[in-house]
């Protein structure tokens, strides 16, 4: 009874270690953006992959970048020229797509697959440069005083920022149409694309999509990350 007891207990022991590494089944490895900055460093011949659409990749991005679209025809064409046996970092906005091109490429036979934590969102909320060289020449966006031009002293302000390709932004925006709606008279909701305004989504602190924010008297007074149900917003309000 007790070597049983051991071999369970040691079971549970290895599976636990194995989570605590960050290291999945499949050999990857998700990494914050601080340690998914230095492990690219310490490997300079490594592929860099941006899986954003192009129209995203060309407001800037990673160092050294390439683009290959997770959503574009091309996809598979695009990994199968690259070197399966070399690292390769992938990253997207906020997680998803790399997280979906990541599981994809090592099911090809990829063997060292890195991913950015939070995306490419994260990486800016951490303050880590990135290779603006094609997005220097314009602001990504309204400024912070555009938007706060925006919030109505006399109203509650239900900020909420998106991307068209998030599938709980997707879910929210009935719910988000119906309390502007139904609250007309005392609450305003904004919608802000993220993937558009990526100065100000970096300046509010915005590391995840969807994110809310209330308003009050021009004060935030909530800010909440992930999917909210109708319920749930109001009950910040």
């Amino acid at each position: 009874m007790k070597s049983t007891l051991f071999g369970i207990f040691s079971s549970l022991f290895i599976i636990v270690s194995a989570c605590s590494t960050g290291q999945n089944k499949t050999g990857g490895f998700v990494l914050a953006p601080a340690e998914f900055n230095l492990k690219m460093k310490a490997n300079p011949e490594a592929t860099i992959l941006d899986v954003r659409t192009p129209e995203e990749f060309s407001e800037g991005g990673l160092p050294k970048a390439i683009n290959v679209d997770w959503n574009g025809s091309d996809f598979e064409a695009g990994i199968a020229k690259l070197d399966k046996k070399k690292p390769v970092f992938v990253y997207c906005l906020a997680g998803s797509r790399s997280a979906s091109a990541a599981n994809k490429m090592r099911k090809d036979g990829f063997t060292q697959v890195f991913e950015l934590e939070g995306g490419i969102i994260k990486w800016r909320a951490a303050g880590i440069p990135e290779d603006n060289s094609t997005s220097e020449k314009k602001p990504k966006g309204m400024s912070k005083a555009d938007f706060e031009a925006l919030l109505d002293g006399n109203k509650t302000v239900l900020v909420d920022f998106y991307a068209e390709w998030c599938g709980p932004c997707k879910k929210m925006k009935p719910d988000l149409e119906k309390i502007a709606l139904e609250q007309k008279d005392k609450v305003d909701v904004l919608r802000i694309d993220a993937d558009v305004h990526q100065d100000l989504a970096k300046e509010l602190g915005v590391d995840a999509l969807p994110t809310i924010f209330i308003y009050k008297n021009k004060q935030q007074t909530q800010k909440k990350t992930g999917y909210q149900t109708k319920e749930q917003m109001i009950g910040l309000l």
